[in-house]
């Protein structure tokens, strides 16, 4: 039988988009599948950049190069490099989902841990260095990289006369060996948009950030671009975010700090209490405006408190939703992509199909579900059926009323059986004639292992609280 989509395109060869691929070639019956990735290598937000992306502030929208009068294919001038292209990684960062849950079910992490986490952790604690991470997804890749176009983005994707239209640009160097860009198109019956959303730092609209950051260009930095708490030592730092990776900050900046850190936070998180107790920290609330002139920064809060000579505000705050090559943009103001079934299937259409867009769903293990249920769709070998389109979008409606309008629209958390459950009946078993395998059933005690590391941390910021208490040093402020 021949398969729903016979050409299909995959977007990105991070975590996704090797899920996606690995799967799609495991279905033995699709014509043609091309990966293209912008990077020169596999491994999506797991390479480390030294140098990180500069802060752009609320920033204009991520424009992608027209190229509606070129004929093509054609040579132009390199484009410039994107400002959200850098990724977040920095030396020395753990993973902080467990490794036996945070894995692939078909290949187990190796079991290596880094200095500073056994100091911090423990021997044999679940958390992986992002090398380690980065050589794992390498490895899975190698088999596949024969699909992969490198040092290639994705300009466009377009549907024409019910084909998806896909406008690259790969750079390189070409006849003279001089830089220029190459812009051609490919066209496919199916996409898997597998490209991340890690990419486009997410700041709060806070009254007088644009003229200080005009003023003072190097006071201001989003999470995404740190890279060692040397540039905090000595430094009064404004810490904006109450989420996990908020955390892992305060437990680097805590101790170097200029007086107090400075911690912002719109809500509460109780997980995370004993790292907004570790000393030297102070608590505040949402910043009502930051004012600054020559000499530095002030920053003012809700409550009409005030924090003067301040030299690094520190943004960890998340990040937008970024698919500006999808013709129409799928993203809606308020940070959710708009119209895609389970977060996966485009309604209407779902010869497109996004992997990787969901929130605390256990990391990699969702993508490789996700994966498996559409290649085994696109390959008309699903167990399940779609719903109608109507169903659809009234399952969009209930999940707009039960998660809101925002991106925790695609929070899976505490959901987990229930959507796990949901890609293992859509994908069903695996065709005689695959090289699949059947999706093992969702686990309890995966959710219990995916977390472990926070139990770790919590523990740790609990003696490091202790410690200083033993020293006579005040626990609060």
């Amino acid at each position: 039988m021949a398969p729903r989509f016979s050409s299909v395109a995959v977007i990105g060869a991070g975590p996704s988009g090797i899920s996606a691929v690995k799967a799609l070639q495991e279905e033995n019956i699709f014509q043609t599948i091309r990966v293209f990735e912008r990077r020169n290598e596999a491994g999506g937000i797991w390479h480390y950049d030294p140098t990180p992306d500069a802060f752009l502030g609320l920033g204009p929208p991520i424009q992608q190069h027209s190229q509606s009068l070129l004929q093509l294919p054609q040579l132009v001038s390199p484009a410039a490099e994107d400002p959200t292209s850098r990724t977040a990684i920095y030396d020395g960062l753990d993973s902080n989902v467990g490794a036996k849950a945070m894995a692939f079910t078909h290949t187990p992490f190796p079991s290596r841990n880094s200095a500073s986490s056994i100091r911090s952790l423990g021997h044999t604690n679940p958390t992986r260095p992002f090398r380690v991470v980065r050589r794992y997804l390498q490895d899975i890749f190698k088999d596949y990289i024969h699909f992969a176009c490198f040092n290639t983005t994705v300009e466009k994707v377009e549907k024409r006369d019910e084909k998806w239209i896909l406008t690259l640009r790969q750079s390189g160097h070409f006849s003279d060996n001089s830089p220029a860009d190459y812009l051609w198109e490919e066209q496919f019956d199916a996409v898997i948009v597998a490209s991340g959303h890690y990419s486009v730092p997410f700041i709060p609209d806070i009254p007088g950030l644009s003229t200080a950051l005009a003023l003072h260009p190097t006071a201001f930095e989003h999470s995404k671009a740190f890279r060692n708490a040397d540039n905090y030592v000595d430094k009064r730092v404004v810490l904006v975010g109450g989420n996990v990776s908020s955390a892992d900050l305060v437990a680097d900046l805590h101790a170097v700090v200029k007086g107090p850190l400075e911690l912002s936070r719109r809500g509460q998180n109780e997980a995370l209490q004993s790292a907004w107790e570790l000393p030297n920290v102070r608590q505040r609330p949402t910043i009502k405006e930051v004012l600054a002139d020559k000499e530095g920064l002030i920053v003012k809060f809700s409550d009409n408190t005030i924090v003067e000579n301040v030299d690094k505000i520190l943004f960890a705050t998340g990040y937008k939703l970024s698919y500006p090559f999808i013709v129409p943009n799928p993203v809606s103001p308020n940070n959710r992509l708009a119209g895609f079934y389970q977060h996966i299937f485009k309604i209407g259409d779902p010869s497109l199909a996004l992997v990787g867009q969901v929130r605390a769903g256990i990391s990699f293990r969702v993508y490789e579900y996700q994966a498996v249920a559409v290649a085994r769709y696109f390959a008309g070998r699903n167990a399940l059926p779609l719903p109608t389109p109507e169903q659809q979008d009234l399952w969009e409606t209930q999940r707009l009323q039960y998660k809101g309008h925002t991106s925790l629209f695609h929070e899976i958390k505490p959901d987990f059986s229930e959507y796990f459950g949901f890609l293992t009946d859509l994908a069903g078993p695996p065709a005689a004639e695959s090289d699949s395998y059947t999706l093992p059933r969702w686990k309890d005690l995966w959710a219990e292992q995916a977390f472990e590391i926070l139990q770790l941390k919590d523990k740790h910021w609990r003696s490091l609280r202790r410690s200083t208490d033993a020293l006579g040093a005040p626990s609060k402020l």
